[in-house]
């Protein structure tokens, strides 16, 4: 067997509005009508190519759970960007906190309104 890659990410949410708000209007993703009917609410982006994004309404197992202050630093995705500067001031255009990478790189990292943390890295395009 060998993994071909990844083939979505799954975050729990608590406000679906709230999520739909962040990942639509602030990263600008576009919600997937392919989307399976499950026991519970959520909604799918594809991101590229066979890959996605899940966002799941589901009671949080892990609520209270001190996060640490900085996403590198506890369990994160982390997703390729062709302008993290065009990235930044659209997080600092919603009022969105993040920090950057402290290894050097060009990548920062932000959380979403549930605290999942995400990195988001500099490629070239």
């Amino acid at each position: 067997m060998m993994i071909a890659g990844i083939h979505h990410a799954a975050f729990i949410i608590s406000d679906l509005a709230k999520a739909r708000a962040f990942y639509e209007d602030v990263l600008g993703l576009s919600a997937s009508p392919q989307r399976p009917q499950f026991g519970f609410d959520g909604v799918w982006y594809d991101v590229a190519p066979g890959q996605q994004i899940h966002l799941m309404l589901l009671p949080n197992p892990e609520a209270g759970l001190q996060r640490p202050p900085h996403g590198g630093r506890d369990r994160h995705v982390a997703f390729a960007v062709s302008d993290l500067s065009a990235l930044k001031a659209q997080l600092e255009s919603a009022g969105i906190a993040f920090t950057q990478s402290q290894s050097g790189r060009r990548a920062m990292f932000c959380r979403d309104p549930d605290q999942n943390a995400l990195e988001f890295v500099e490629v070239n395009a």
